[in-house]
């Protein structure tokens, strides 16, 4: 698939770390500073957060997928700060921990509206890992290689992988990998779930916009947005009473919408519906126990 003629050039001299790229209704977000195996920065990891907040704000924008230029997605953060990498500045030191830029990322990440896909183009370790687990879907290059290295740097796991890693690969396999902290091959993460399948390198990113499209050929945007919200969400809920009262909330908002009418219309005329609601315009909130009154009983 070719981009689109407004996707932003890249050159040999663009020197911007995060690029975001248009290939017509899919943004493709390219982590780009290839001669340090796009490790990762606190500036990097900013520009990232911004880059996911101006897809989501695009309502034009369906999908986003997240990939890396050159032979690795991200090796990390980067260390070539020595031994004081992690260390807080003592003129800045509060007292308080700072907060986890890469948390952040996994956190902004959790919170999109839109589908989120990493195309895994190579190895990636540490927060180049950890930054994926909150995408919906991981595929990645058959030669790739990932670590959960954070004991072997003197660290703990970050980006809030102890919530989203035990999810994914079940709590042995998440302590397994990031106590040890052993080098993971690819045929490893595809058996154990990490990744969704392994392609050439040169067949991720294309593969990645093709899933991407195909979530989001039919789906009404905002219901699609709340379903991916309903879904991470209740990972943590406490049982399925939770779940009921969300989507109680969820049926009754959106069962009066336009596009529901425009949906059911174009089902009973053997349509393709044409859903007016925007994302841009605000979603309703489904875990607000403020709005659990109102509801009907026969919702509840």
């Amino acid at each position: 698939m070719q981009p689109s003629p407004d996707q932003a050039p890249e050159t040999a001299a663009d020197q911007r770390e995060v690029v975001l790229e248009r290939h017509d209704d899919v943004a493709v977000i390219r982590l780009n500073s290839p001669d340090r195996l796009n490790a990762a920065t606190t500036r990097n990891l900013t520009d990232l957060v911004a880059a996911l907040d101006a897809c989501d704000a695009d309502d034009d924008i369906r999908a986003v997928v997240l990939t890396g230029t050159g032979r690795a997605f991200c090796a990390g953060a980067d260390i070539s700060g020595g031994g004081e990498t992690f260390a807080v500045d003592p003129g800045q030191d509060t007292g308080n921990p700072p907060p986890d830029t890469g948390g952040l990322v996994s956190l902004r990440i959790f919170r999109m509206t839109k589908p989120i896909i990493s195309a895994i183009n190579g190895s990636a370790a540490g927060v180049g890992v950890t930054m994926t687990l909150p995408t919906d879907v991981r595929i990645a290059a058959d030669h790739a290689k990932f670590g959960f290295v954070f004991t072997r740097r003197g660290l703990v796991p970050e980006a809030c992988s102890t919530w989203f890693l035990p999810r994914i690969v079940g709590i042995s396999t998440a302590v397994e990998w990031t106590v040890g902290g052993r080098t993971i091959l690819a045929g490893e993460a595809l058996e154990r779930g990490l990744v969704r399948e392994l392609l050439p390198a040169d067949e991720v990113l294309p593969r990645a916009i093709e899933i991407a499209r195909e979530l989001t050929r039919g789906p009404a945007p905002v219901s699609a947005a709340l379903t991916r919200q309903l879904m991470w969400r209740m990972l943590g809920a406490p049982d399925p009473e939770v779940a009921h009262r969300a989507e109680s909330i969820g049926i009754y908002t959106r069962g009066t919408s336009a596009d529901v009418r425009a949906g059911v219309s174009a089902f009973l005329a053997k349509e393709e519906p044409d859903f007016p609601d925007r994302v841009s315009d605000g979603l309703p909130d489904l875990f607000s126990p403020e709005l659990l009154p109102s509801l009907p009983r026969r919702i509840i």
